[in-house]
């Protein structure tokens, strides 16, 4: 199925089919028309020599400068390399996919200015898997993400680096080789092209798409470990959390009593305390908090996504040039900011109940550490410190981003976001959140070997998914192995395909 860009409609789901399943994309004939409009009134404007920022004057501390006609094709090139300027290993190949198809949905807003063949060069390097080499650090997340967005744009000159075909060469010869011309840049093109927050929303697409799905793992370990410690399930109902009236809390909790559907917990066959926990009977509290935050982050970004994030902005119909800061990377950066945070508290919880799982004070019954043979063995004591070191570097990250501004420019550009750090974090903090996670449903589907009662559906299916990777730990052995294999099945999200196969899919 082809992803057609109009510059409008696109979502997080269309971001992560083209950035990492490959889908076509094709420039939508309104988006071409709204794209020569736009020119035909830029270039009008400059016939008419009217100042515009960013096309014939310098730009930021420069804005001042205005530029003779014969500097004006030149300018864009000069920026373009001056603005290349960032730091560090290379952006994923799906990250810059996906910032240059936001890059296209800008474009084809037809408010940009550019010509037609810079979003058409886009498109026809997506679909050939021309893929620029682009720093991973260097943007402060205001005039657009402007250093890797840069780098990405030394494409359109056939300059730069590239991969494809699994090789790193010259961006001229990646290109020769997928027979594209590079279209270079006139008037407007190369601002046209950086200047928008289009990478680290684009990494946002993908940290929101695999946090959702990270959420529903996250439920299905809780599920796991409820059962284990033999909870009581009322905290479970869903006619408690509708009476609160918070969404999140309510999906929840019934995916959770969705994994343990068919288990001796629901049947009244198993006996319960009266009350739990806080870390087993709030989850749904807890883990739906975040998803509501979850959702209004994804509500933000495709806002964006769809948004007109440039400077200056053209309207052709009303024959007005507006200047301002619509490149600003604030209404992004802060949700994906706090997103993190999100995740860092949900896997406090996790680790919770991991501990409660290994203490035999707290754990109904359970053996220490969760081992047969305890002072001999040591079981999954370890296991817990491996958690925990996770979670401090979790809370560590999860200091705010959006509050740190640095004035750059000489001041000119006094605050910026700095939502390149935000959304690096926040991937960071989810990459560790799958350890933390692994690591709860290594110590649950081993505390449930250890029980004689029938568990639910779902929670059979998880316990078995693990058990293809990770063996019961009958004596001791070294568990980096099995932290591990724990940790990339959450990355594949292997053991919430094996949950919904066996009980439908659970909400996101």
């Amino acid at each position: 199925m082809t992803v057609s860009i109009t510059g409008k409609g696109l979502t997080v789901d269309h971001v992560v089919s083209v950035a990492r399943g490959g889908e076509r994309v094709e420039l939508a004939p309104v988006a071409l028309d709204q794209l020569r409009a736009c020119r035909a009134f830029l270039e009008q404007r400059l016939a008419a020599r009217e100042i515009m920022y960013g096309t014939n004057t310098g730009i930021g501390e420069f804005s001042e400068v205005v530029l003779p006609d014969e500097e004006v094709a030149q300018f864009q090139r000069w920026l373009v390399y001056n603005h290349a300027a960032g730091i560090g290993d290379p952006c994923p190949i799906p990250d810059v996919r996906a910032a240059m198809l936001l890059r296209v949905n800008v474009l084809a807003n037809g408010h940009s200015g550019c010509r037609p063949e810079i979003a058409a060069a886009y498109v026809d390097m997506l679909n050939a898997g021309v893929t620029p080499v682009a720093c991973e650090k260097g943007s402060v997340g205001a005039c657009g993400d402007l250093a890797p967005m840069s780098q990405i744009a030394l494409s359109l000159m056939g300059e730069g680096e590239a991969f494809y075909q699994g090789r790193r060469m010259p961006t001229k010869a990646a290109l020769d080789l997928a027979g594209i011309t590079p279209p270079g840049l006139q008037a407007r093109d190369g601002l046209a092209a950086i200047n928008g927050s289009n990478l680290l929303t684009a990494i946002g697409c993908l940290a929101i798409w695999d946090a959702e799905r990270w959420l529903k793992q996250a439920e299905i370990a809780c599920a796991m470990s409820l059962e284990a410690l033999k909870a009581n399930m009322k905290p479970y109902d869903t006619r408690l959390h509708r009476l609160r009236g918070y969404r999140g809390a309510v999906v929840s909790a019934e995916n959770i009593r969705r994994v343990i559907e068919g288990s001796d917990l629901l049947s009244g066959k198993t006996k319960v305390k009266v009350q739990d926990a806080y870390s087993m009977r709030s989850t749904p509290q807890v883990i739906g908090a975040a998803r509501d935050q979850l959702r209004w982050t994804r509500e933000q970004v495709e806002i964006e996504v769809n948004g007109i994030g440039d400077n200056p902005i053209f309207l052709p119909e009303d024959r007005v040039v507006l200047t301002g800061a619509n490149f600003q990377g604030s209404p992004v950066s802060l949700p994906l900011d706090v997103l993190g945070g999100a995740i860092c508290m949900v896997s406090v919880l996790s680790e919770r109940r991991m501990n409660r799982l290994n203490n035999p004070a707290l754990s109904e019954g359970l053996p220490p550490f969760l081992t047969k043979h305890p002072g001999m063995m040591s079981g999954l004591m370890l296991s817990q410190y491996t958690a925990d070191m996770q979670i401090v570097e979790q809370r560590i990250l999860s200091a705010p981003a959006f509050t740190m501004s640095i004035p750059a420019a000489a001041d000119q550009e006094d605050f910026v976001s700095m939502g390149m750090n935000s959304v690096l974090k926040t991937r960071q903090i989810l990459d560790l959140g799958c350890g933390v996670l692994g690591i709860e449903f290594f110590a649950a589907a081993q505390a449930l070997d250890l029980r004689e009662f029938t568990p639910g559906r779902g929670t059979l299916a998880a316990k078995a998914a693990i058990r293809e990777a990770v063996p019961f730990l009958e004596v001791d052995r070294p568990l980096f192995d099995d932290h591990n294999a724990m940790k990339q099945m959450v990355v594949e999200r292997r053991i919430l395909d094996a949950v919904e196969e066996a009980v439908g899919p659970l909400q996101t």
